[in-house]
Parts: structure tokens; C-alpha cells; sequence
């Protein structure tokens, strides 16, 4: 049993995904939020005054009255999490792993890079051997940074990652429908979006479709070798406030039965399950039989947010099988995904 909990920090905490870091951490059995910082216009003062504060639970009594730093070394704690924006994180985050901090990023800038693990824990947990590498080729002693993907990444690789492993997966093609607090705040305007789909997402195609491959693949001593899948994505941004739906169609290297896929994805588990990882979901992927789910306003919720939700399982006249999945894209696709990283780590040995 842990009876001191790990200080940590939160990077970009005034913003949405740093709001629901906040919010999360909130009762950790391992963590304890003892510093935030934010953008400059921010520092110096308390998180309740610069803190928009956007979700429907409080903002944490404890936390409320912190003082709000700036976003450099200094900051009393072992582990920050970042929320910040891509521009910013690529130049702060590695000032962080230089002085020795663990970073568990949610930002893009460093995803790709080739010593880098992008990381869900349940699909390439073996990729964390890319740290020691990191520490050697950067000349970081203690520090590290660590990455989760894309919101829609995670949840389509979640789904796929267990078809991959049974069936063999050639390609995929993906299109999402993703929600308005994917954009940030204040994000679209509403004479954008109210009675409307915008048909571009900036980088997020390219981030699915690369992304995905990073995740699926291997690491192979010094880089990582991209799986050889070829998947093509669509995406799009639609009026729902959370909850990124995705319509999938697959072609397999064996064309499984639809029983077969059920039972891969309904019988799919991993190190954070057998870890009993205190933000990991019992049950990763939840298949509906419903003809109309899931859907966001009912199903973003399951296993607090941390699940994907797979429905509409039924042949396709193109490729093999087509198949629909939502999931929470501010808790599994952003900050529940930094947070689970962070708990692989701790439990793995990784946090000095």
C-alpha cells in the first residue's frame, strides 16, 4: 500500500484537458497535484481566479487556492503532466526532462519524434524501453518525456490492436465525427457549428493516420518501426459537446466471423488490467448489439470515461468488416490517457 502520494504538476492547467488533469487527480490514491502552471498571463494568481472553469463537478477545494506558476523548471514536484499547446510544449517539455522531471504529455510536438514512446498502455507497453535510449542519445540523467496520442487515435487503436493480433489487419479506413470540446476553449464559434458539420480538422488526419502506425509497431532498439498498415482518415467536427464517434471499415489478412470479432474485443485485456491500474477500465472495449449505438450522450460515460464503445459490427461491401466506435476524447482521448501513463510508469519503476 503507497502511503505517500507523489507530488505532481500540471502544465497549461487553466485549459480543458488541464482542467480535467485537475479534476482527475482529485482523490488519486497515488498522485497529488501540488503545483499548476499556465501561460503568463496567469502567474501569480490563484487557480480559481485564472481558471475558467468549464466542467460540471467543483474545482477541488485543495487545488483552488494554488498559486499559479509559470511553465519552466522549478516547480516543487518529480512528475508534470502537460496540457499545453503544441508550439509551447515543443520547446518546454524538454527543458522539464533536462532537469530531471518525468513528463506525461498530451501535446503533439514530440509524438513522432524517434526516441519517444507515444503510448496506450493497454496496445504497446513494451515501448517504454525507448526511455533508456531517450536518456542516452539526449543526455537527460533522470528525465524523460512520454506521450499520449491523438483523442481519435487512441480509441480506434484500442479497438484495433486486439483484431490486429487475432486477424491480421491490411487496411482501414476511418471516418470521425468529433466534438466540439476537441477544439479547446472557446474553440468553434457557434455561427460555425450550430446547424452545421466543418469537413477539416487541422493535422488530424495525418495524426490518425500516422499515429496509429507508431502505436501498432514495434521498437527495435534505437527507432521504431511503423506497422505496415495502410489506413486513410476523414474528419470531421460536429455539434455534440464530448465524445469522438468513428465509422471504420477493415480489410484482414484472415477474415474473422463477426462472433470472432466480438469475442476479440469484448475479451481484450491488458498490463493495466492484470496491474489493476487505479484509472485503467475494467473493460477496455464494450460492444453494443443495439442497432443505434452507441452514442455520445449515452455511452461517453462507460467505465468513467476511459472505454471504448464499439457497435454496428456487420459486413462491408468494400473491404471486410465495418463497424462504429465512440469514445470520451477529454478523459481516455486526452487527459485519463496522460494519467494512465503515468500510473504504467509508477508501477513499472520508471518514476525516480
Amino acid at each position: 500500500m503507497r502511503r505517500e502520494k507523489i507530488p505532481v504538476g500540471v502544465l497549461g492547467a487553466t485549459g480543458i484537458v488541464g482542467q480535467r488533469l485537475v479534476a482527475l487527480l482529485e482523490q488519486h490514491p497515488w498522485f497529488e497535484v501540488t503545483e499548476v502552471a499556465a501561460s503568463d498571463r496567469s502567474v501569480g494568481l490563484r487557480y480559481e481566479e485564472a481558471a475558467h472553469w468549464l466542467l460540471p463537478s467543483p474545482i477541488p477545494e485543495r487545488v483552488r487556492r494554488l498559486v499559479v506558476k509559470e511553465c519552466a523548471p522549478g516547480l516543487e514536484c518529480r512528475l508534470v503532466f502537460s496540457a499545453l499547446p503544441a508550439d509551447v510544449a515543443a520547446e518546454v517539455e524538454p527543458e522539464f526532462a533536462r532537469a530531471g522531471y518525468v513528463v506525461c504529455s498530451n501535446a503533439s510536438a514530440h509524438r513522432l519524434e524517434p526516441d519517444v514512446p507515444l503510448l496506450i498502455p493497454e496496445v504497446n507497453p513494451d515501448h517504454l524501453q525507448a526511455i533508456a535510449h531517450q536518456r542516452r542519445r539526449r543526455g537527460w540523467t533522470r528525465g524523460f518525456i512520454v506521450t499520449n496520442p491523438n483523442c481519435s487515435t487512441i480509441h480506434l487503436t484500442l479497438v484495433l490492436k486486439p483484431l490486429l493480433d487475432r486477424f491480421g489487419l491490411r487496411q482501414v479506413m476511418v471516418t470521425t465525427l468529433q466534438a466540439l470540446s476537441g477544439a479547446g476553449y472557446p474553440g468553434v464559434t457557434s455561427l460555425d457549428i450550430v446547424d452545421n458539420v466543418i469537413p477539416f480538422i487541422k493535422n488530424e488526419e495525418e495524426k490518425l493516420e500516422t499515429e496509429t502506425r507508431k502505436l501498432l509497431g514495434r521498437w527495435e532498439g534505437e527507432t521504431f518501426a511503423f506497422a505496415p498498415l495502410r489506413i486513410s482518415a476523414q474528419c470531421n467536427r460536429v455539434p455534440t459537446l464530448d465524445g469522438h464517434m468513428e465509422c471504420v471499415s477493415l480489410a484482414f489478412e484472415r477474415a474473422p466471423t463477426r462472433e470472432e470479432i466480438i469475442e476479440a474485443l469484448t475479451s481484450f485485456a491488458s498490463v493495466p488490467q492484470q496491474l489493476r491500474l487505479p484509472t485503467a477500465p475494467a473493460r477496455p472495449i464494450i460492444v453494443r448489439e443495439e442497432p443505434d449505438r452507441p452514442q455520445p450522450r449515452l455511452d461517453r460515460e462507460v467505465e468513467r470515461g476511459m472505454a471504448s464503445v464499439v457497435g454496428r459490427i456487420r459486413p462491408c461491401a468494400v473491404l471486410d468488416y465495418k463497424m462504429v466506435i465512440l469514445g470520451h476524447n477529454t478523459i481516455r482521448g486526452a487527459a485519463g490517457a496522460a494519467l494512465l501513463n503515468a500510473e504504467l510508469l509508477l508501477a513499472q519503476g520508471w518514476l525516480p
